[in-house]
């Protein structure tokens, strides 16, 4: 029995126009979900030390908190902000700030603060996340908020110093509409709602998801806005990329 001859088959070559197609294509994809379900963001304090360092990069869905969509509901998962929840958001005490908190009050709650300790509701909360320096000096509105009224001492906006009575109904502090409560883990030095008020749902950017890169920065860096000290400190990530990156921190989830 004869064998059949068994001609190999050649791939058609891919042409210059059907590559730039390919490449487009992937373009596009890729800052479609940049642009709207993903975004990178660099942590610039210590307020949410130890679960966020100032260094860390990470990835924030645009996605999950946003207005729900008809067409997209279905595929995507939108949920409501719920309590302990960390977010990104769009600073209402300055303009044009990126700032991550976590949120400790939702529309209805009642909060205060005795001796530091959170009460929500009228329950003392669990916050095993919460670091207390130690090192600031004590500070009677910051730890007993809003029973205290602020003082020229505690840098609180003008704004909210105004509003802030409006809010409160006996010891707490009443959480409004679209509206949300957020402090940071690192409670000593946090400028949070305490300072500043409430979080706008309109604000919210998103959810951080996981660190894709640590690198040791300096404190005030992100206040460093002259274009020699922007360059100085890239050459310095340049120079010590490989032992000042924290590389244990690395896919390290945001929770």
């Amino acid at each position: 029995m004869a064998k059949k001859e068994i001609k190999e088959i050649e791939k058609p070559r891919e042409t210059t126009v059907e590559f730039l197609a390919s490449l487009a294509a992937v373009l596009v994809t890729g800052l479609f979900i940049i642009t709207f379900i993903v975004q990178a963001f660099e942590i610039p304090s210590s307020s949410m030390e130890n679960t966020l360092l100032i260094g860390d990069h990470v990835f924030v869905n645009r996605v999950q908190f946003a207005p729900e969509t008809r067409w997209m509901g279905p595929l995507l998962p939108y949920r409501p902000i719920r309590r302990q929840d960390i977010v990104v958001f769009l600073s209402p005490a300055e303009p044009g700030l990126y700032v991550v908190k976590r949120i400790i009050g939702v529309p209805g709650d009642h909060i205060h603060l005795r001796d530091g300790a959170v009460y929500r509701n009228g329950e003392k909360l669990d916050e095993p996340y919460v670091v207390h320096s130690g090192r600031e000096p004590y500070n009677p509105y910051r730890d007993n908020f809003p029973a205290v009224p602020p003082s020229e001492f505690n840098n609180v906006t003008p704004d909210w110093e105004m509003h802030l009575p409006e809010y409160v109904k006996g010891d707490d502090l009443v959480v409004p509409p679209g509206s949300y409560f957020g402090m940071g883990d690192n409670r000593d030095v946090s400028y949070d709602s305490r300072y500043w008020g409430f979080i706008p749902q309109d604000n919210v950017i998103g959810r951080p998801m996981f660190v894709y890169w640590s690198f040791e920065t300096p404190p005030d860096q992100y206040k460093q806005t002259q274009i020699s000290d922007r360059l100085g400190f890239l050459a310095h990530v340049v120079i010590h990329f490989f032992d000042e990156t924290r590389w244990r921190r690395t896919f390290k989830v945001v929770r």
